[in-house]
């Protein structure tokens, strides 16, 4: 009921502006004349009033708000800036957009959206460009941030540190000055045997020679001089500015404590209220209605009231599947996995170290993973190759964009309730999927890079298609979400007509990390393009937002011919559906000619639909039953298969304490191996001889033609060895 109440009052919906959505027009302070001030500069941003819509009943509400650091913060009075910020969204994720004169929208794609109204034009205009520069600051700083995501936090050994540093300097400058007085003294000496060998009789020759000895030790004796007072200066400015330093860094680590106590605590009442209501509305499992609906799920993870605690309902679980029961044939799949443990686990003692940080730099326990490797996840982008199939038989490439297009919305179908971590693969690792015999494609995946993590993707189909992508993953963890950004192009080439198409994917964010139930959302927008024909397709995966009233997780679409004309237009949802419009030109009254969708029910295409999970899902990692088989072993693969990952097995097997000391050990194996390349690249250097850098076994770098990004592509020969059972060639990683 709160969720339905909730969602009927949540704000300006689309199409409205904010102005309007409001009871009355403007009302509120607006209307009473009360009008905001001009935003006054501030160190790194600005500061004034602006009005943020609240509800439909108080409307829009005076508010007291502050740019600083790439940071907007909003106080209800300026006074209340002392104790009390009522929140604050980060611009650095956050998208800025104009409604209208007065009206725009700061929104980061999760669940902060705010709706602003400034009291004219000009200064709506004012603070739009104080958004967009501090916006612009905070991505430059973000990506700095990246470059050095490496270095160590802080640690409570600064203070020591820097007293320590600062005796050593201190030390040295002892030191320099005791050889400077050396210096001096037998300085002085020298220019007294010089100037006694002045007034020997000497040839003149002699005499100008010694004249210069004598200038020059003097020189000598001044520049040590001058050295040594540069030293004295630098040691008083660091003693100077050491205070300031120690002050700043225990103010930093001591909000950094009081953050984490607050944070946890809150976790802790959190989980105790939602049990405390759950002991008093829990449901039957058969009753009717619970969690049968994808959506009413979907929804409920979304709300204020999450279950959080329903991973940690017992199960029993099914006898382990050993390996000789779990060898795969070409005829019989496997349709379930053991259940997932029931292991407690204090995610915020763990995240509470990683915010800021590259997550895939930063060892995880098996806890928060699910048994697949992130090249098994990869290959999951194939559960819906049909669509591939149906796009090789089009003969209008426009038609087969659609496709491609619904293609590409599949592959985040599997992604709705899988809030688990896949396996970081190592190098070298493996893993292929042949389905030659049963769905006419086999594919072959390799993790190409460690450090960033990259991952490269070939597929071929004998109905006419090839799929291939280098895919690399950064995730960033903000403290209450997770981003995570795929970088690299994906490629789709028809064999019959040579279209390519190629894309990129957009963001994942998982949400309440700290706490509440785990969610995932899609966001940013996706261009498909076809390189022979210049048509294109753009998608757009609209974010959560508590204030719209669009269906989650919506996907809207144009197909656009070479001259930018509409010829399609998509709708659906990234984990339900899509379905295609034809649009079609009219004449009005006027004589001009407009496009627009033909609605008729006959003229809709349901282009692709979402299969249902199989029994038990919930139990299962939410697997599909491709996901389901993906990991059951398989004879015959190369010894670098993620199948064989001992760790991943020891997990799906529910021994979860052996997977985590498993994941130490193969860790530590790669971290040697590295080390091992390293000082060989070091050696080969001083010793000036060649050396060749890691290279992958069955992938290699070429730049493409039509997009002039040089990405690993498939060189050939995995299949042919898996037929000779040749793997001689491989490394040994596990």
């Amino acid at each position: 009921m709160l969720l339905l109440l909730g969602g009927a009052m949540s704000g300006p919906g689309p199409g409205t502006t904010a102005a309007a959505a409001a009871p009355g027009g403007a009302s509120g302070p607006i209307a009473s004349g009360q009008g905001p001030a001009t935003p006054l500069p501030s160190p790194g941003g600005a500061r004034g009033v602006l009005f943020k819509w609240t509800n439909y009943i108080k409307g829009y509400q005076r508010r007291w708000f502050v740019l600083s650091n790439g940071l907007l913060s909003y106080y209800r009075s300026k006074a209340e800036m002392r104790h009390t910020c009522r929140g604050t969204i980060n611009l650095a994720t956050a998208n800025i957009t104009v409604e209208d004169s007065c009206n725009f929208i700061i929104s980061n794609g999760g669940a902060q959206t705010y709706h602003l109204k400034a009291s004219s034009e000009v200064e709506r205009q004012r603070w739009v460009t104080a958004l967009e520069l501090a916006k612009a600051k905070a991505v430059k700083m973000l990506a700095e941030s990246d470059e050095s995501g490496d270095e160590e936090s802080v640690s409570q050994t600064d203070k020591t540190e820097l007293q320590n540093t600062l005796r050593t300097l201190s030390s040295k400058v002892e030191d320099l000055s005791t050889c400077n007085d050396l210096i001096a003294k037998h300085g002085t000496a020298l220019q007294r045997s010089l100037s006694e060998l002045e007034t020997l009789k000497l040839p003149a020759e002699s005499n100008e020679k010694i004249k210069q000895v004598n200038e020059r030790a003097t020189l000598f004796r001044i520049t040590s001089n001058a050295m040594i007072n540069a030293c004295r200066d630098f040691l008083m400015l660091a003693q100077t500015h050491s205070k300031k330093w120690q002050k700043s860094l225990q103010y930093e680590r001591d909000q950094r404590i009081r953050l984490e106590e607050t944070l946890e605590q809150l976790a802790k009442q959190h989980n105790h209220l939602e049990r405390a209501f759950r002991g008093v509305t829990v449901l039957p499992s058969n009753a009717p209605g619970n969690m049968d609906s994808s959506k009413d799920r979907c929804c409920s993870s979304k709300g204020d009231m999450s279950d959080e605690d329903d991973d940690n309902e017992f199960f029993d679980a099914p006898e382990i599947i050993t390996m000789p029961e779990s060898l795969d044939t070409k005829k019989e799949k496997r349709t379930r996995i053991p259940h997932k443990p029931n292991y407690s686990l204090n995610l915020w003692s763990i995240m509470k170290n990683c915010i800021g940080k590259e997550l895939s730099k930063i060892p995880m326990p098996v806890n928060f993973n699910e048994p697949l490797s992130m090249l098994q996840r990869l290959t999951e982008d194939l559960e819906y190759h049909d669509l591939l199939d149906r796009a090789a038989k089009c003969e209008s490439s426009l038609e087969q964009l659609c496709y491609v297009a619904a293609f590409t919305v599949s592959s985040y179908s599997t992604t709705v309730f899988r809030t688990s971590k896949p396996f970081n693969p190592l190098l070298g690792e493996t893993f292929e999927l042949d389905r030659l015999e049963e769905n006419g494609y086999r594919s072959i995946c390799e993790q190409v890079s460690h450090h960033p993590p990259a991952a490269a993707h070939h597929a071929d189909s004998k109905h006419g298609w090839t799929l291939r992508q280098e895919i690399k993953i950064t995730s960033k963890f903000r403290g209450k979400y997770l981003s995570i950004m795929p970088l690299g192009t994906i490629h789709c080439i028809f064999h019959a007509t040579g279209n390519h198409y190629t894309w990129k994917k957009v963001t994942t964010t998982v949400h309440n990390i700290i706490v509440g139930k785990l969610w995932i959302d899609q966001s940013g927008e996706i261009e498909i393009l076809n390189h022979k024909t210049s048509e294109k397709c753009i998608l757009k995966f609209v974010p959560y937002s508590y204030f719209s009233r669009d269906v989650a997780r919506k996907v809207t679409g144009e197909v656009l011919d070479s001259s930018g004309k509409v010829h399609f237009m998509l709708l659906g949802t990234w984990d339900e559906k899509m379905d295609c419009f034809k649009v079609i030109s009219t004449v009005e009254n006027g004589g001009d000619s407009r496009q627009r969708a033909h609605e008729a029910e006959d003229s809709r295409v349901i282009l692709w639909k979402r299969n249902p999970l199989p029994k038990n899902a919930e139990n299962m990692y939410y697997f599909s039953e491709l996901a389901l088989t993906l990991n059951a072993p398989e004879s015959g693969t190369a010894p670098t298969d993620s199948r064989l990952r001992p760790d991943q097995r020891l997990m799906e097997n529910g021994r979860w304490d052996e997977a985590n000391a498993e994941k130490q050990r193969l860790e530590e194996k790669q971290r040697i191996s590295r080390k091992k390349r390293e000082a060989e690249a070091m050696k080969a250097t001083e010793d000036g001889t060649p050396y060749d850098p890691y290279k992958a076994l069955w992938f290699e770098r070429k730049k493409d033609p039509d997009t002039k990004e040089v990405a690993h592509v498939y060189r050939g020969g995995y299949w042919e060895s898996k037929e000779k059972q040749d793997w001689s060639m491989c490394p040994d990683i596990f």
